[in-house]
């Protein structure tokens, strides 16, 4: 049974979807970083570059958004064979100083502003309209393709004039009159949006989309949810009034918790959370699957690890690269990582098992709302896939850069320590009239050093002829050596009570 499992927080707001008692998806929005995917703005064109055919907008973002060429002109255009788009030139679509309409298809991410189209979109509990395409859609998740000719033949007598729609998921197994209301509150959006064109100056918001919670129940909360928990009264109270007037029969399925307990440790999510920003993902089998994200794209590592199998070597590699196929995409999902993606499954010689592999891998990338293309596999044996860029990265929502490793993800190997600890006991006796300096260390440091019998402070003493007292220090960083010199041996034994 699948569950949507909500926290929310005096910082942030969390939303957990759980199938089968597993966290798959999590969302994250906190109050100093609003979403502004789905937001509609009035944007002032301020730089127009040919040579990327695309432009920046302006609209009252830190960092100005960034349009394409494919998005800024008439959809109808696009879907004219006869135009080529490498004929059209962005300064013949738009032009600098501009007011433009745009709404936000990608989070700002990193040192990249917003990516925005004028191809809006406006999305309702059971439909999206698109005001300006005259088109009908349904959802690919809706599989059988009986309903879906039934959708279409249902909406088309409702389609406002030279619109377009798409019905989402949740419109499966409805009828008309359920999508009336939606189609209703959608076009007094659109008047809104419409009436505001020529009002105020750019930029400024000229819709906003709903916020996580409220977003959630009009998006994940379907009959395919069995409960929707949530700890605070108030906004409990909220999302009955909300589901009372688009989905009334899914009111007893949402239930308040106890906010003086902790809902995410309760229902193990918190555990899940920390070990979805592991590298390492160990399987049931007793393989394991390696995932490191870079900048330009992901690379998985598949390994057989702890799993020896029971029948021979071709078998064990096939029955992990399938595990472990199923995994990468279940965790492709929940740590949201997008763009382009490089999984080094174990080597296969058989044709038919590399099918197998990625058959299982495309099933399972089905079950998420996120497009996703699997390219095949390389000469090299590795597969390559991309999966489209939404939001951002848990590891980017959670996780900062490390001020000592600057992102490297390392430190500083105990020889390298002790390079160090010889440069400044160096340093010492050439530039000071120390006899004796007091050595602040990791505890790591200072346990290695322990453990070799303080081998290397001994030969250090008798090179340079100083005495030094090794601490181990907690505050210390471990590729930091601390020194702190005295000029009298005496004084600093009568400082460390030796």
């Amino acid at each position: 049974m699948s569950q949507i499992i909500i926290d929310v927080g005096l910082q942030e707001n969390r939303v957990a979807v759980m199938e089968n008692a597993e966290l798959v998806e999590l969302y994250i929005e906190k109050d100093d970083n609003k979403r502004t995917v789905g937001n509609i703005y009035k944007g002032r064109v301020v730089n127009v570059l040919p040579g990327m055919q695309a432009a920046f907008v302006d609209i009252g973002l830190e960092k100005n958004a960034f349009l394409y060429v494919k998005d800024a002109i008439p959809k109808e255009m696009l879907s004219n064979k006869r135009i080529n788009l490498k004929d059209i030139s962005i300064k013949d679509v738009i032009k600098s100083g501009q007011d433009i309409v745009v709404q936000v298809i990608k989070e700002p991410f990193g040192n990249k502003g917003a990516r925005v189209t004028t191809h809006i979109t406006i999305p309702g509990r059971h439909i999206v309209l698109m005001p300006y395409t005259d088109y009908i859609g349904v959802s690919r998740r809706i599989n059988d393709e009986t309903e879906r000719n039934r959708l279409r033949e249902i909406i088309e007598s409702v389609k406002p004039a030279n619109m377009g729609l798409i019905l989402r998921t949740a419109s499966e197994g409805l009828e008309l009159e359920d999508f009336k209301e939606d189609i209703r509150f959608l076009l007094k959006v659109l008047n809104k949006i419409d009436s505001e064109r020529n009002l105020g100056f750019a930029p400024r918001v000229m819709y906003k989309d709903l916020d996580l919670i409220h977003r959630t129940v009009r998006d994940l909360f379907t009959n395919n949810i069995g409960k929707l928990i949530i700890n605070s009264r108030d906004e409990y109270k909220s999302i009955v009034e909300l589901i009372e007037m688009i989905s009334p029969q899914l009111k007893s399925r949402v239930e308040y918790f106890d906010s003086s307990h902790d809902i995410f440790g309760y229902f193990g999510i918190e555990q899940a959370i920390h070990r979805a920003l592991d590298r390492k993902v160990w399987l049931k089998s007793g393989g394991y699957v390696v995932i490191d994200e870079t900048e330009a794209l992901t690379s998985i590592d598949v390994n057989t690890g702890k799993y020896v199998g029971s029948i021979d070597l071709e078998d064990t590699v096939l029955r992990t690269n399938m595990e472990a196929a199923r995994e990468i995409a279940k965790q492709l999902r929940l740590r949201n990582i997008g763009g382009i993606i490089i999984i080094d499954f174990i080597d296969m010689n058989n044709e038919l098992h590399e099918k197998e592999v990625l058959e299982v891998l495309e099933n399972e990338l089905k079950k998420d709302r996120t497009k996703s293309t699997v390219l095949g596999m390389t000469q090299l044996g590795l597969v390559e896939m991309t999966r489209k860029k939404v939001r951002s990265r848990l590891t980017t929502n959670l996780l900062m850069e490390c001020p000592y490793c600057n992102g490297t993800g390392k430190v500083y190997s105990e020889s390298s320590v002790l390079s160090l600890i010889d440069k400044e006991a160096k340093r010492l006796r050439l530039h000071t009239s120390a006899e004796a300096a007091v050595l602040e260390v990791n505890p790591h440091t200072e346990g290695y050093l322990r453990e070799n019998n303080n081998y290397f402070i001994k030969r250090i003493e008798e090179e340079y002829g100083i005495k030094l007292f090794v601490r181990a220090n907690q505050s210390i960083h471990h590729n930091e050596v601390r020194v702190k010199n005295i000029g009298k041996i005496d004084f600093i034994k009568g400082i460390l009570g030796e």
